[in-house]
């Protein structure tokens, strides 16, 4: 009992972080099957994250291999440092520089989606808005404050915090959606409810960039666990062969049992 007590307050802290703080997460669907989208999310995180944020448990080669990257390709589009491919993907930045820059290390990300989850990173990612008071210029919704930069905004866009016109509703009749000011609707504390939209385009529409960002959230969700698929497969078996052994357990059990009552 005292085992499990303590169990349960070692999983309290990362319970708290993947819920996300009491914001709504959207649903990322993650499919760790789908290599084309590991491959794109490989390369949104090289030319995107890794200025600032390694994965220094996770090798370049094994990537490669895992996800169907020939070494070639991987050294020459996705490896900027010209490191060798079986190094650790870490970065050149420093830890007290980056600390000086930014105010504090920028993480490294290699178990970030088992730290959050994979619904907080997709809509942490999607969740950048315009703020003159930050001093990148952003803040987020989910993580109120956060000292990073938008990073995907050139795909994305400018996105703002704001009153904006929301989908309410369909009429039955002309079968048209109904909308309604944002802000006319309230909240339980009586206050305006300000939504998240686009002032200007990016390179990708929204449906473009919600790909884009799922790619990504798919890529770090492989790299908390690249051997997630392989484990699937070996428990399967396993529960397969403890299926069968339990027939000659059975039996033998009886016999050892039979004329004991």
């Amino acid at each position: 009992m005292k085992t499990l007590i303590a169990l349960v307050f070692a999983l309290l802290p990362t319970l708290t972080l993947a819920a996300g703080g009491g914001v709504h997460l959207d649903e990322m669907k993650v499919d760790l099957e789908d290599n084309a989208s590991l491959q794109r999310g490989a390369k949104y995180f090289a030319n995107y994250c890794m200025g600032c944020h390694s994965t220094k448990f996770a090798r370049y080669n094994r990537v490669a291999r895992d996800l169907g990257i020939p070494e070639d390709v991987m050294s020459e589009n996705l490896i900027f440092s010209g490191e060798n491919i079986g190094m650790l993907m870490k970065i050149a930045m420093r830890p007290e520089d980056s600390k000086k820059w930014f105010g504090a290390a920028p993480p490294d990300l290699t178990l970030v989606a088992r730290v959050r989850g994979a619904d907080w990173i997709y809509t942490y990612l999607r969740s950048f808005y315009a703020d003159d008071t930050r001093p990148y210029g952003v803040n987020n919704a989910v993580f109120k404050d956060v000292g990073m930069p938008h990073v995907l905004e050139e795909l994305q866009g400018k996105q703002v915090k704001g009153c904006a016109s929301v989908v309410t509703g369909f009429d039955p009749l002309t079968g048209r959606e109904l909308e309604e000011d944002s802000c006319a609707k309230l909240d339980h504390e009586e206050q305006p409810i300000e939504v998240l939209y686009l002032e200007e385009e990016g390179q990708l529409d929204a449906k473009g960039f919600d790909k884009a960002v799922a790619d990504l959230t798919n890529f770090l969700v492989y790299m908390a666990e690249p051997m997630a698929l392989e484990r699937r497969s070996i428990g399967f078996w396993v529960l397969l062969f403890l299926a069968i052994l339990f027939i000659p357990v059975y039996y033998l059990n009886r016999e050892f049992w039979r004329g004991i009552h």
